[in-house]
């Protein structure tokens, strides 16, 4: 098994480092798989040159290769007015897309506030299930006030079991179109109604 960690914390050391490491430790306790992290900030540069230029460096295709060959991916970013960051955003928006089709994902933030924590709902949820990935139903928010809580300590438990399950099964696949091959026409069920009436 191969875990893929993307932190967009920006400062040294970072909370949102911090949580992506407790996040991943979790997932691989008690296994023997592999977990490679990469932190945004050292990317940043090659992900501009890649948006001006259209051609990613070395770094950046790396980073790029081991996400969309990884059997479960851990994702954590920062709150930056109400949403996820810039430079989150722009590592999804230059990987390729179809590269998270199936694939399992644990959604993860820092704040300095709990009131941020809905952007896992409106914000990063919907980013990843547009991108087709499989996104983990617990998704772990972690305020400045968090920190050595037992509640966030369950949250990350539980998060990491439920990617671990997920990622265990192998990516899902929509459902072929012959499944839908025996579907009756919604008109012909209510011309069935009528005519019972």
């Amino acid at each position: 098994m191969k875990y893929v960690v993307v932190s967009a914390g920006l400062s040294v050391p970072s909370s949102t480092r911090l949580l992506a490491d407790r996040l991943a430790a979790a997932t691989v306790k008690d296994t023997t798989a592999e977990v490679k992290v990469f932190e945004l900030r050292d990317l940043a540069e090659d992900i501009a040159h890649n948006f001006t230029n259209g051609f990613p460096a070395h770094a950046l295709v790396a980073a790029l290769a081991a996400v969309t060959a990884a059997d479960g991916l851990i994702v954590v970013t920062p709150v930056f007015s109400a949403s996820y960051s810039g430079l989150f955003k722009s590592f999804f928006d230059v990987l390729e897309k179809d590269a998270l089709t199936g694939k399992p994902v644990l959604i993860a933030a820092t704040g300095g506030s709990a009131r941020h924590s809905l952007v896992l709902e409106h914000a990063l949820r919907p980013l990843f299930a547009y991108l087709r990935a499989v996104v983990v139903p617990t998704a772990v928010y972690a305020a400045s006030e968090d920190w050595g809580s037992r509640g966030l300590a369950e949250r990350i438990e539980r998060a990491a079991e439920e990617l671990s399950s997920l990622a265990t099964e192998g990516p899902t696949q929509p459902p072929a179109p012959e499944a839908f091959s025996n579907v009756l026409p919604f008109e012909k069920q209510l011309a069935a109604l009528r005519a019972a009436e």
